[in-house]
This record gives C-alpha cells, sequence and structure tokens, in this order.
C-alpha cells in the first residue's frame, strides 16, 4: 500500500511571495502579468516593458543583434518623444544618445538601473496595496484545499 504524504504548495505563498521583493515578482510569469496590468493601468508600463528589453538585450550575442536590438530600444524608449518614452535625466539619455552609434552590451545599464529603482520604490510599493494583487491574493485563498499526493 503506497504511503501518502501531505505535500502541497499553496498558489497564495507563491502569490504573496511577490510582496518580499521586485525580483521576485519579477522572474514569475503570472507575477510579472500581474504588475503589467497594474502599470498599465497607472499609465507606466513602459517602465517594465523597457526593463525586460534591457533584459533581452544584455542576452544577445550577435554583434549584428546587438547594434538592430540597441537601435529598437532607443527608438523606442529613449529617444525625445519616443512612443514609450521612459523617464530618465538628461544626462543618461545623453550618455546613451552617444553611445548608440557604436551600442555595447551595457549601453542601457544606468537606465535600467534608475528605471528599476523607480519601479522598487515607487510603482511596487503601490502594486502590492493595488486591488490587482488584493484580488489576486483573495482569488487564490478561495477553494484554497490541501492535495494529497502519492509518494514513495
Amino acid at each position: 500500500m503506497p504511503v501518502k504524504c501531505c505535500f502541497y504548495r499553496s498558489p497564495t505563498t507563491e502569490t504573496m511571495a511577490w510582496s518580499e521583493n521586485m525580483d521576485t515578482l519579477l522572474t514569475n510569469q503570472a507575477g510579472l502579468d500581474a504588475f503589467r496590468t497594474f502599470l498599465k493601468s497607472e499609465f507606466s508600463e513602459e517602465n517594465v516593458e523597457f526593463w525586460l528589453a534591457c533584459e533581452d538585450f544584455k542576452k544577445t550575442e550577435s554583434a549584428e543583434k546587438i547594434a538592430s536590438k540597441a537601435k529598437m530600444i532607443y527608438s523606442e524608449f529613449i529617444e525625445a518623444d519616443a512612443p514609450k518614452e521612459i523617464n530618465i535625466d538628461f544626462s543618461t539619455r545623453d550618455l546613451i544618445s552617444k553611445n548608440i552609434a557604436e551600442p555595447t552590451l551595457k549601453c542601457f545599464d544606468e537606465a535600467q538601473k534608475l528605471i528599476y529603482s523607480l519601479m522598487a520604490k515607487d510603482s511596487f510599493p503601490r502594486f502590492l496595496k493595488s486591488e490587482v494583487y488584493k484580488k489576486l491574493v483573495n482569488s487564490k485563498q478561495v477553494g484554497n484545499h490541501k492535495k494529497w499526493l502519492p509518494f514513495l
């Protein structure tokens, strides 16, 4: 007769873990989706989109792709009147503008740090207090039952 043991991972625990820090939230697809939904409601989703674009950019290996991705990120997020222009200081924007002709994998690092900091200090705490987050936590608690898993 198989022995049964009570091991279960609560979706509530996972959802609540997002509140520990922003990295936990950003590395969880459901957490990222919820955070994006919240940022859209605040008209600031360009911040997380830029951060994700930078994360993807840093994984680029070919020199050709580095140049084309850098130009895409620059035109979408950095240049004046970009469609998803991020809020960074003049000196950071100016430095990127000067380096975009010969981009490296580190050319957006300073701007990415600024945006991460902005999200961590401003958007993330508001997200944790938001109805979006509260509803997620509450919906995970409803119908939360222990599941018996066969263990041999």
